[in-house]
């Protein structure tokens, strides 16, 4: 994979850089209440500033759909920023046209602005030419710092690094790096655990990986799914009966493949989905059927611990059981920490991302020592699907 990084982009002192970034952070009322996506793109805009170039922010928020929303309002998050960054950041209430054009030529080398959520315009997510054309009169330069908007074909994401020359910015470049070092080129063998509720949300994904990875730990609802279609009986649990055709099909991939698939072998379950309910561990072939598997068993727990003893690159999307409520949350923390403590203390490079996955990893305090966690979501996802996303086309392009 080959695109253009900050490095390649030559004097940037006083050239309008427009920087597509990932501000969609969660809100209370006009308060940001996590700032992970903030401090994210950070790096990007103080090296930025610190080079003299001025600094005009493109994001979204939420999904007006084309119409002038104002609780999708960036200002606020304009707010957060000015605290995050630590240095004034400018805010014009639309992204094109005369107050976008007046924010940007207010500004001097070094200065910040953000321009109000592009999809307030329905050329945002058509990806119209006139709309694209309107962003890219305000910038000398386009810079890609979202790689979780790089799964869309939008004006800011797809269309202006058509019209501008176009890099990655520093959050992009790591997040590129971090994927082509876990499927593209990565250190071999290579495992890759993949979890979730169901298989109907992953069947791309599992398709796509059982061609590229050595091992596969299929857990988290899912697992049942696979576990019915090799005839087992999973009581209660959630289960997708009707895609058992399709779970022999990615098991018999996987074989043709060379791809070895790790199924649980021992189950905890309980009666009961709270915190605290009575359960039991027991074999894979003895659920109950009254019961329902809310969490993989400890022998389950140790065959991906010899995996991953086992590997060079561990690829991660999906908690093993259900792990929002205690004690169906120990497979999980369990192998998240021990997957965190070898790549921290030795070769082990790990890449994990989704969701419920950074949320999983935060509950067992492991995604500090992961080599890269992505927040990008969809975009993560359909990069493990083997699909080519248009925002990075475009600056391979």
């Amino acid at each position: 994979m080959t695109f253009k990084t900050l490095d390649d982009m030559g004097g940037l002192i006083g050239k309008r850089v427009l920087v597509r970034v990932d501000l969609n952070v969660p809100m209370d009322g006009n308060k940001v209440t996590d700032a992970t996506r903030i401090d994210r793109v950070l790096p990007t805009i103080r090296e930025l500033c610190d080079k003299g170039a001025r600094v005009v922010l493109l994001a979204h928020f939420g999904r007006p759909k084309g119409a002038v929303m104002p609780e999708m309002s960036l200002a606020p998050v304009a707010a957060a920023l000015t605290e995050r960054l630590g240095r004034p950041v400018a805010f014009a209430a639309d992204c094109i046209g005369e107050l976008a054009a007046a924010t940007v030529d207010g500004l001097k080398d070094g200065d910040v602005a953000l321009l109000e959520n592009t999809r307030f315009h329905a050329g945002e997510e058509k990806n119209e030419a006139a709309f694209a054309d309107a962003l890219a009169a305000l910038g000398d330069l386009y810079v890609n710092d979202a790689f979780s908007a790089a799964h869309r074909a939008h004006a800011s994401t797809e269309g202006l690094a058509r019209r501008l020359p176009a890099c990655a910015g520093r959050t992009m470049q790591a997040e590129l790096e971090a994927l082509a070092a876990a499927l593209t080129t990565p250190v071999r063998p290579v495992l890759a655990v993949v979890g979730g509720a169901k298989v109907s949300s992953k069947i791309e994904l599992l398709d796509n990986l059982v061609k590229k990875v050595d091992m596969l730990v299929i857990g988290g609802g899912m697992a049942n799914t696979f576990l019915a279609a090799q005839g087992k009986d999973v009581g209660k649990s959630l289960c997708e009966h009707d895609l058992a055709d399709t779970a022999r099909r990615i098991i018999e991939t996987a074989k043709a493949s060379g791809c070895e698939i790790v199924l649980p072998v021992d189950a905890v379950v309980a009666r009961e989905f709270r915190a605290g309910a009575a359960n039991q561990t027991v074999s894979v072939d003895a659920v109950p059927a009254d019961a329902m598997i809310l969490d993989v068993g400890p022998q389950s727990v140790a065959n991906v611990k010899a995996k991953i003893d086992a590997a060079a690159t561990l690829v991660w999307n999906g908690p093993l059981g259900a792990f929002e409520i205690a004690p169906f949350d120990i497979a999980t923390v369990t192998a998240a920490r021990y997957a965190a403590a070898r790549s921290k203390n030795g070769p082990l490079v790990t890449v994990a991302g989704g969701g419920d996955t950074v949320a999983a990893l935060n509950h067992a305090g492991a995604a500090g020592d992961f080599s890269y966690v992505s927040t990008a979501g969809g975009a993560f996802l359909e990069w493990l699907e083997g699909k080519a996303l248009p925002g990075v086309v475009a600056l391979q392009d």
